[in-house]
């Protein structure tokens, strides 16, 4: 069965403290993501490629020696392992899709194992 969601009703709360999985499963993990106006997510990386999407506001993404200006509707491409930030002056809301979930290397063997036991 089909499922959906409504990107823009979806309450975050707590801005980036209080990131919404939206699903997770082998295939992917959807992250809503709601940027308090000055916040941000500081420099990271993650094991997965990463798509985000920018559902409201404007976020300023740095990534690789590059920054994106990205407004509504941008779509970015982040490489695996590839270290970021993502940042908002006025407020956004950003939707992150994470493939495959998880990322070869994000868990240690052990805790893999665990997963597809349990």
């Amino acid at each position: 069965m089909a499922k959906s969601w409504d990107l823009r009703a979806i309450e975050t709360a707590g801005g980036s403290r209080s990131p919404i999985v939206l699903h997770s499963e082998e295939e992917g993990r959807a992250v809503l993501i709601g940027l308090e106006p000055g916040q941000e997510l500081g420099d990271h990386q993650v094991k997965e490629h990463a798509f985000l999407v920018v559902v409201e506001g404007r976020a300023r993404i740095d990534s690789g020696g590059d920054s994106i200006d990205a407004g509504i509707g941008t779509l970015v491409l982040l490489e695996p392992n590839e270290r970021r930030s993502v940042s908002s002056p006025d407020g956004a809301r950003v939707l992150l899709l994470f493939a495959p979930w998880p990322g070869e290397g994000h868990y240690h063997a052990e805790e893999r194992a665990a997963r597809k036991r349990g």
